[in-house]
């Protein structure tokens, strides 16, 4: 059957099954409201926050793990290729949308690139997780039994791609502009970038740095909070070629000074471009994607891929059945955890923002309203070509539910650490899940018609 195929009406009960999930949800988010709202601090910020690491670094590798690793086969894996490609295409298609709402609503020059950055790049982890764990929760789901062990799969390896696009990518466009900072030729013909000033608000540190990226201060380098491709890039008269700091010395924290070691003098001979490729290559963090959620899905892969590996593990006859268990009620905090983290997060309100009334509107309707109409089309047109799993409803629930979602919450984190619209981030976010709260509800029940196929 088609994409469109369905001789069930779609009447009072598939409404609800629509509609309840998200309603729990609401309600886990209204909790978390509650509980740390300015007024009531029943619960403060400092629980809050370790509320969120325990979802980074426990809840949400027990999940992962646990449903990944049951589910997933070498020839599953080949069937489910289109879940890493459609994040791409969402991205794309975000950052079309973002590109042209900064074109449209003319943002301050100096958020024009956050614009369209923020458009693109959704929450694609957390959030779907915990919409796929609400659907799945009744016996009696539109999905049959496996609903929360495939769902939870197809999300996992949707989060690995996720993640690998924001720590390279994202980190990189979010890099500060040029017009926070002053170009200053020293003495010795050195060009030294001065930071002139930008705004930075802490407000957004409890939820918006540590519920996806802990230990952030830790992390921060010297050229972190620096315009640093384009200084490496800059194409100005300004910019000699002995401007360009070496890498060998910017692994030691030396930049300043010059090379002397015959590694640092033989890279001089490379091209001119190839080098600052590969400076910027060596500052990107690649390594911060070895986070626990993608080592959870990482060992699942491995596990799951060897039979013998997987017959041990996962199984109720499996001889480490016991631990694939207690992992299994570990695992069940998630998805009330997150909501209640995400009600903590808005209830501390919006932070100020200079972005304006017209680009925040601009965003949260390409976003959350036009993306999702996208994403059907895509999703349909896949469906046509025959790029889809036959029959498999969760599959297509997924990937449209990646242009639904809004804007990934580690977005304040790569924000804070990049020192750039660190507000903005924080205020935007906060609209968009706000907004989520409605657009979503829409959207699921237009899903749920779309998908139901008897």
């Amino acid at each position: 059957m088609g994409f469109f195929e369905s001789d069930v009406k779609f009447g009072s009960q598939e409404l609800i099954h629509a509609i309840v999930p998200l309603l729990k949800l609401l309600c886990l988010t209204i909790f978390g409201i509650l509980l740390a709202h300015p007024r009531t601090q029943i619960v403060p910020r400092s629980t809050f926050k370790l509320l969120s690491k325990l979802v980074f670094a426990l809840f949400l590798p027990c999940t992962i793990f646990i449903h990944l690793g049951e589910s997933v086969s070498v020839q599953n894996l080949a069937l489910w290729w289109f879940i890493p490609v459609n994040v791409v295409i969402s991205t794309v298609f975000g950052c079309l949308l973002g590109l042209l709402v900064a074109v449209i609503c003319r943002p301050p020059p100096e958020f024009f690139r956050f614009t369209v950055i923020v458009t693109g790049f959704g929450n694609t982890g957390n959030l779907v997780m915990a919409i796929v764990g609400s659907v799945c929760h009744d016996t009696d789901n539109s999905f049959g039994s496996d609903c929360q062990t495939t769902g939870t799969a197809y999300v996992s390896l949707a989060q690995w791609v996720s993640v690998l696009l924001v720590y390279t990518l994202v980190y990189h466009m979010m890099e500060p502009p040029m017009e926070y900072y002053e170009v200053v030729e020293e003495d010795d013909g050195e060009i030294e970038i001065v930071h002139e000033k930008l705004p930075v608000n802490d407000l957004s540190r409890p939820f918006l740095h540590e519920a996806e990226w802990p230990g952030m201060d830790d992390k921060e380098t010297v050229h972190c909070k620096t315009p640093f491709i384009a200084r490496v890039f800059a194409n100005v008269s300004d910019f000699s070629e002995t401007s360009l700091p070496d890498p060998d010395l910017l692994q030691d924290g030396r930049e300043h000074e010059r090379p002397r070691s015959p590694k640092s003098i033989r890279c001089l001979a490379e091209p001119r471009m190839v080098r600052k490729i590969r400076i910027v290559a060596e500052q990107t963090p690649v390594q911060h994607i070895l986070q626990p959620p993608t080592i959870a899905t990482f060992l699942a892969l491995v596990i799951g891929m060897v039979p013998f590996l997987k017959s041990i593990v996962y199984g109720d006859d499996a001889p480490l059945s016991f631990l694939t268990d207690s992992l299994d009620i570990v695992a069940g905090a998630m998805v009330p955890s997150v909501m209640l983290v995400l009600g903590g997060m808005i209830a501390e309100g919006p932070n100020e923002s200079r972005l304006g009334i017209r680009t925040t509107i601009g965003i949260l309707v390409a976003r959350l309203l036009v993306l999702p109409t996208l994403g059907i089309g895509v999703v349909l047109l896949a469906d046509k070509m025959n790029l889809l799993i036959h029959g498999d409803r969760m599959f297509q629930f997924v990937l449209l539910l990646q242009y639904t979602t809004p804007s990934a919450i580690l977005f304040g984190a790569i924000a804070s650490l990049r020192g750039y619209a660190v507000s903005e981030a924080s205020a935007l976010l906060f609209w968009q899940h706000v907004v989520a709260l409605f657009s979503l509800s829409m959207y699921s029940v237009i899903y749920f018609k779309l998908l139901l196929i008897e």
